[in-house]
């Protein structure tokens, strides 16, 4: 006790004072020494006891250290703070009971908060750095496409130009040869011509349909198992009908569009329309289509017109190509022939393009309503779904559909992911198939 006594008041000075006591691995007890201070033993011995009780756990073994904080300055270690000690009157320190200088909980918080200040720039910097690439890709994508289609229109202008001459002598030997029956000439170049290209597409599919042969296109149905074996008679009722709408139906109408067209301008005249011409009618010819069909199609789907009307064009559930002209008569004319007339009119178009725009637009028709996802084609799905589902997807391009959220359903559904076209030969059904069915 005596000695215990005489301890607590003799102080020295001397040029040791102990800034930092721990234990390492081996429990080794360290002591650093610094500057010049003046330190009582006795706290020097309560620290020291102090940091015994913060380091050994209740087993004895010792605490694993701790990690320090963001911003918080990391302490001197025994290879770097020989000869420096921390001031214990520096602002931001305060004085703990041994006189040695720790880091207040603001200050470290302040350090911690100004630390991270400087990410805000970094990240702005980041996602200006980010935007600007992305206009350097966007831009220099859109120059690649502009260059591209400069050139390919380009080439096809000088083909159309180099072949220009051969293309005008041809029609003014035609020309030459129906002098005074232009009008026949008109009936082959608008009826005949893009019946003989239907039929010849759907003769094709018509095999594959009924026959399931050749594998490598019927391997690319859409709606699997459907159609599996073909009903004969309602296929030969079908024909039957497309038939009656071609001749009966479609064929006046076509002979009463000659005498209309002439009103804007001969459809027959001698001088052929230019590349880009043609280009315009066909954009026109594409967006007048789609406004008429979609709306006279959804009028269609009205209760009172879809029992009467369109119900007829729906009994095919899992659609093939010959039935895009399967219709009551009514909307064979209203929803088929209309759409696709009222362009030419607007236009006073050329037999030329009047021909090249009904002959595609019963290729892309019968595509649609094909039942195959082929390569490199036009994809079906789109329709497709509209025949399985009724009341989605009314449109031709899906622009108005889009507009109307006539295509909410069909967006969430594998249909639609697989609503593309396909640039290989593996079928969609198998890279996208659809989810398993639950069972009960």
């Amino acid at each position: 006790m005596r000695s215990f006594k005489l301890l607590r008041k003799v102080r020295i000075s001397s040029w040791l004072s102990f800034k930092e006591m721990s234990f390492g691995k081996k429990g080794v007890f360290c002591l650093q020494s610094t500057q010049t201070q003046t330190f009582s033993v006795v706290t020097c011995l309560a620290r020291a006891s102090r940091l015994l009780c913060n380091s050994i756990t209740v087993t004895g073994a010792p605490k694993p250290p701790r990690r320090r904080a963001a911003g918080q300055r990391r302490g001197y270690s025994s290879r770097r703070g020989r000869g420096r000690r921390r001031s214990g009157g520096q602002p931001g320190w305060r004085r703990d009971v041994g006189g040695a200088g720790t880091r207040s909980t603001a200050e470290m918080k302040g350090e911690a908060g100004s630390a991270q200040r400087p990410g805000k720039p970094k990240q702005e910097g980041h996602i200006w750095g980010s935007m600007r690439r992305t206009a350097f890709i966007l831009g220099s994508g859109l120059l690649l496409l502009v260059a591209f289609w400069n050139s390919v229109t380009w080439h096809l202008q000088r083909f159309w130009g180099a072949s220009g001459y051969f293309w005008q002598a041809q029609w003014e030997r035609l020309l030459s040869t129906f002098e005074g029956k232009e009008w026949t000439l008109y009936i082959i170049g608008a009826t005949q011509v893009p019946s003989l290209l239907f039929w010849s597409f759907n003769g094709l599919l018509l095999v594959v349909d009924t026959t399931g042969k050749p594998h490598f296109i019927s391997r690319y149905r859409i709606q699997v198992g459907k159609n599996e074996p073909m009903d004969a008679e309602k296929l030969r009722q079908s024909i039957r009908t497309v038939l009656f709408n071609q001749w009966v139906i479609s064929l006046p109408m076509l002979v009463f569009l000659y005498p209309i067209l002439k009103l804007w301008g001969d459809p027959c005249r001698r001088e052929l329309p230019t590349f880009h011409w043609f280009l315009l009618e066909l954009a026109i010819f594409t967006l007048i289509e789609e406004v008429l069909f979609y709306y006279s199609h959804r009028l269609l789907h009205h209760p009172t017109f879809y029992r009467k009307i369109h119900k007829k064009h729906h009994e095919w559930t899992a659609p093939i190509g010959v039935i895009s002209l399967y219709a009551h008569p009514i909307e064979h004319v209203v929803s088929n022939m209309l759409p696709v007339m009222v362009g030419p009119i607007v236009m006073g178009s050329h037999l030329s393009s009047i021909t090249m725009w009904f002959s595609l637009a019963l290729i892309i028709t019968t595509i649609s309503h094909c039942g195959y996802h082929l390569p490199f084609l036009p994809s079906p799905e789109f329709h497709d779904y509209h025949h399985l589902k009724f009341n989605q997807c009314y449109g031709v391009l899906g622009v108005l559909d889009h507009l109307h959220g006539t295509d909410t359903v069909f967006k969430q559904t594998k249909a639609y992911e697989r609503h593309i076209l396909l640039l290989g030969f593996t079928p969609l059904s198998e890279s996208i198939p659809d989810a398993p069915k639950k069972t009960e």
